[in-house]
């Protein structure tokens, strides 16, 4: 079976800047930067709305966490074995929502978002609760990192409820370097904050310091009321040339979901010094006064176009970072935090590996107020859109409705909800590799489908009914004929349909595919036979140009062409032209052969033993997939 392996990854950062050819510069919620601070900093966020989430949580290695607990509002939900979760209708507000991730064994974890319609997909990074160091009570001492950074203590430490804390403190800490490309997804909620004034301002960070204190029974610590510690985080080399004298300190309310100002750091060589009063995240950076912009990225039918990086640049000297970059959601939007009264450059790019070549440039703002765009995207050479459909049922062929589907395509992996056992996907991509793979999740009842691979059928490719099967251990042919509906004929089917036995017979010599067809029966009626000659092995034969062997198919099917017209007594003989690709195949009994067709036929009806046919039909696409577990 040919799959990839792969976290979905959603971009979440400091600024989303967007292109529009269609503006509304109209209040979007609850206004813009705001001229008379509330008394109450949650004023910010608007009114409450329910939005739906779905979104992974990954370690430093990019694999799943199963088992993590995830907590927006009232809303909990726990990741899948896929590092998965989903909330639907989550209580949040207009312009700020907060979920948190925990785990033991992992520090907390968060991501903030500027909610947007349709499905909000986050992704959090977990880091791991491993001491660096540890120091004791009643004492001095320091705790230095690998990368620099260290935490002076002067001794007195309390628990979680207040009490003095007596014994060895294991301290954990993490650096967050701003060159680093995970560095979005493993800092916590997003770089938006409440300076000293009470303001609402977006951050731009030059390092954060992650610090956790453990008791020697596992239990939090902190900082005793008076006591300050001393924290020196590192500057990466590249940004010491826009590094202030001294920046701003703020830390992270794990309760709120947003970034507070408290003190200063000094800029001393390489490092940055500062005294700290208690621990969570704290983070080095400057502040600007933002509005929030959605921007809905649509072609030029004004269908929504999803899963495209877009980006946003801006040319104020007084920014420590120029650009930044968000990911179109399934409806086509992003929203996030711009500079105010700031015109910027927008580019979009296709989510996959084109030469990172932008496909859409425009100037948009300035924005004074929160605001809403729409981007209208032209057609590209040698970039084609993509829709693939699709149907996900359950093993007893009932739709899935809490579930998702995963559709992986070169460098790039788009996870999609399932609420009505219906999914489509979009994206572009480039005019390279036709195939991609799709597994499908039932979330509530974990269970999968295998990864099963297609061929794109530009512009819309229909891959049929995918079923979520804990073991998938049963064969199944998905084939499409002309412009009849897909069909899907499988090994075991539920009770609803009628009793169907395929028979996959593999003659093999040394191994490798020599011969063989697949006969699937309904009670006692032959419908489907479907015969592969000459293969040697795995691989994609052309019989239009003599690439390999070419496959010998015959299709002599009834009651499956609807758009021929005939009565048990008819005969067909049906001639293929196209290729064969053998993706998977087993070599013993009970393994796997999974192949794609795509071509097309020459039909030729006769009527009982008339000779010559009755009818001719020439060039009838035909295009399928199947899944098939071998009987020899």
């Amino acid at each position: 079976m040919k799959s990839k392996i792969s976290t979905l990854t959603f971009l979440f950062t400091f600024l989303l800047l967007f292109n529009t050819c269609e503006k509304d510069d109209g209040n979007s919620g609850n206004g813009g930067q705001q001229d008379n601070t509330p008394d109450t900093f949650s004023e910010y966020f608007g009114p409450e709305i329910s939005r739906d989430f779905l979104g992974n949580v990954i370690d430093q290695n990019h694999n799943p966490i199963e088992g993590v607990i995830i907590t927006i509002g009232n809303e909990t939900a726990m990741t899948d074995s896929d590092g998965i979760f989903i909330i639907r209708n989550a209580n949040i507000n207009e312009r700020f929502g907060y979920i948190k991730a925990e785990k033991a064994g992992y520090i907390h974890g968060s991501r903030s978002v500027v909610p947007s319609n349709g499905t909000n997909k986050v992704t959090i990074m977990l880091l791991e609760a491993t001491a660096v160091g540890s120091v004791a009570s009643g004492s001095s001492g320091t705790v230095t990192s690998n990368d620099g950074s260290s935490v002076s203590f002067d001794g007195d430490f309390i628990k979680e409820d207040g009490s003095v804390y007596s014994g060895t403190v294991d301290v954990i800490m993490h650096y967050l370097d701003p060159a680093d490309d995970d560095m979005e997804t493993q800092m916590p909620g997003m770089l938006y904050a409440e300076n000293e004034d009470g303001e609402e301002r977006m951050l731009q960070t030059l390092g954060m310091l992650a610090v956790e204190l453990r008791g020697s029974s596992g239990e939090d610590l902190n900082l005793a009321e008076g006591a300050t510690s001393e924290i020196k985080i590192p500057i990466n080399a590249s940004l010491i040339s826009i590094a202030p004298p001294t920046i701003p300190l703020w830390y992270f309310d794990e309760d709120r979901g947003y970034w507070k100002e408290e003190g200063q750091a000094t800029l001393q060589g390489n490092m940055y010094v500062g005294n700290v009063s208690h621990f969570s995240f704290w983070n080095l950076d400057a502040e600007f006064p933002a509005v929030n912009l959605c921007i809905t990225l649509v072609n030029q039918e004004n269908n929504p176009i999803a899963n495209q990086r877009i980006t946003l640049t801006h040319s104020n000297p007084d920014y420590l970072f120029s650009t930044s970059t968000g990911i179109t959601n399934d409806v086509g939007e992003v929203c996030g935090l711009v500079p105010i009264d700031e015109s910027l450059v927008l580019n979009v790019f296709s989510n996959v590996l084109c030469n990172d070549t932008s496909i859409h440039t425009e100037t948009v703002g300035p924005f004074a107020i929160d605001s809403s765009i729409t981007i209208i995207v032209s057609e590209t050479p040698n970039i084609v859109e993509e829709t693939v459909t699709g149907n996900f049922l359950t093993c007893d062929g009932e739709p899935v409705t809490n579930g998702y589907v995963k559709l992986s395509y070169d460098n790039l992996e788009v996870i999609n909800e399932v609420t009505d056992g219906t999914f489509e996907i979009s994206f572009y991509r480039c005019l390279e590799s036709s195939d991609f793979t799709i597994t499908a999740i039932d979330y509530t009842n974990s269970q999968s489908s295998n990864d099963v691979t297609y061929n794109f059928v530009s512009p819309l490719t229909e891959v049929g009914d995918i079923l979520s099967c804990e073991d998938y251990a049963y064969s199944y042919i998905y084939f499409q004929v002309g412009n009849n509906a897909p069909q899907t004929l499988i090994s075991e089917p539920p009770p609803s349909l009628d009793e169907t036995l395929f028979k996959c017979l593999i003659y093999t010599d040394n191994n490798s595919l020599t011969a063989g067809y697949v006969r699937t029966t309904f009670a006692t009626e032959t419908r489907f036979v479907l015969g592969f000659s000459n293969f040697n092995g795995a691989g994609t034969y052309n019989s239009e140009d003599g690439t390999g062997s070419s496959p010998s198919v015959d299709l002599t099917v009834r009651n499956i062409l609807n758009h021929l017209d005939y009565s048990d007594n008819n005969h067909y003989t049906h001639n293929f032209v196209g290729t064969a690709e053998i993706f998977t195949l087993g070599t013993e009994e009970g393994e796997v052969v999974e192949i794609n067709f795509s071509g097309t036929l020459d039909v030729s009806y006769t009527f009982g033993i008339f000779d010559p046919p009755q009818l001719n039909e020439e060039n009838v696409p035909i295009s399928g997939y199947m899944h098939l577990i071998r009987d020899n």
